[in-house]
């Protein structure tokens, strides 16, 4: 799997602007502010169907236009796959496979095996517990279509749940039945959920722990620690439980919707306690753990974006970098950085083919 070419119209800051990339290595240099970042959001739009950095779909329309077009030609399989995502204002976003309309963008996820390391990472970090949540669905989700369904129902029901909640607390009356009825259903989708995540994780840190060893050298011990109420009870129970609380707070406070994945340093957390190059060397093997369980499971290398990363690293955490890239045969990389000189001196020690982009 790699991208051939990319045509942008209206995107962010680019009125037209046309690529041919290497299916190796390519790299965006120049100046900040000059778009660099936006190439990559591009390219991660065409696997998401949505931007890595801006949640408003709108925001991604060149200011003063109407409308933004990503149109991408991709070899999969030894075939050619043209991805086009668009969006009018005032319309619903469009996502297109050879010409023909996704219905559901969710058909879609996985299709286009894609990892980003970016600086916009440390909010893993540093936000509460949907982002680290995020992160794991969006995993799951490339390689378990049912997963993401699922998730899309249970969502849904807990909006169901929380409004029933909402009446009753408005309207003074209570129906055990109907509550019953959402109860139900969500302890079937959770507990299903919750094993899907458990697995997950149980089968992410070994190679979690790995590459960041490969990374640092060091002898920190990191932990990845899955939190969830649904280690200690089942669904219902905690519902039937909490229900005196749902009822106070017009919300279901119980549920897979709550879980958390803990970050921890030497058994503190790393968002309190680890210094800035250390959450760095975490999110980094993160990311590469990402990568190659997504490898691994989907038997097909996935995209590899590298936003700004280098800038933040010392040399010699990015010559282990690189000498993973080297070792563990990456499919197509795609770099951003400022310093055109250190990019090309960086990649040349890759042996590979390459690109560099002046923008």
């Amino acid at each position: 799997m790699y991208l051939k070419k990319l045509s942008l119209f209206n995107y962010k800051n680019f009125s037209e602007i046309d690529f041919d990339f290497d299916p190796k290595i390519n790299c965006f240099v120049g100046k900040n502010g000059i778009g660099k970042t936006n190439v990559l959001d591009a390219i991660y739009h065409l696997a998401f169907g949505k931007s890595y950095f801006n949640p408003l779909a709108v925001q991604n329309i060149r200011h003063g236009e109407e409308f933004f077009v990503v149109d991408a030609e991709f070899s999969k399989q030894d075939r050619t796959e043209q991805i086009l995502c668009s969006l009018k204002k005032g319309q619903k976003k469009i996502l297109k496979r050879n010409g023909k309309l996704y219905e559901k963008f969710s058909d879609h996820i996985g299709f286009i095996p894609l990892v980003i390391i970016s600086p916009a990472d440390q909010d893993l970090i540093i936000e509460g517990s949907e982002t680290r949540r995020k992160f794991i669905d969006s995993v799951i989700s490339q390689l378990d279509a049912p997963y993401l369904q699922q998730l899309i129902q249970y969502q849904k029901i807990i909006s169901q749940r929380n409004a029933l909640l909402k009446y009753f607390a408005l309207n003074h009356v209570f129906e055990q039945d109907t509550l019953s009825i959402y109860n139900e259903q969500l302890t079937h989708l959770g507990q299903i959920i919750f094993e899907k995540r458990k697995s997950f994780i149980e089968a992410f840190i070994p190679i979690f722990k790995k590459h960041h060893h490969a990374i640092t050298g060091s002898a920190e011990q990191v932990r990845l620690v899955y939190e969830s109420s649904l280690h200690h009870a089942d669904l219902l129970q905690l519902l039937q439980e909490n229900l005196g609380k749902d009822r106070a707070l017009q919300y279901t406070s119980v549920g897979i919707h709550k879980d958390d994945l803990l970050f921890e340093i030497d058994e503190f957390p790393i968002k309190k306690f680890g210094s800035q190059g250390q959450q760095k060397s975490f999110l980094i093997a993160l990311k590469l753990a990402q990568f190659e369980f997504v490898k691994k499971e989907s038997g097909e290398n996935p995209i590899l974006l590298f936003d700004d990363i280098f800038d933040k690293l010392d040399e010699s955490r990015v010559e282990k970098i690189i000498k993973m890239i080297d070792d563990e045969q990456f499919g197509q990389l795609f770099i951003s950085d400022t310093h055109p000189e250190r990019t090309e001196n960086i990649i040349k020690s890759a042996n590979q083919t390459y690109r560099i982009f002046n923008l």
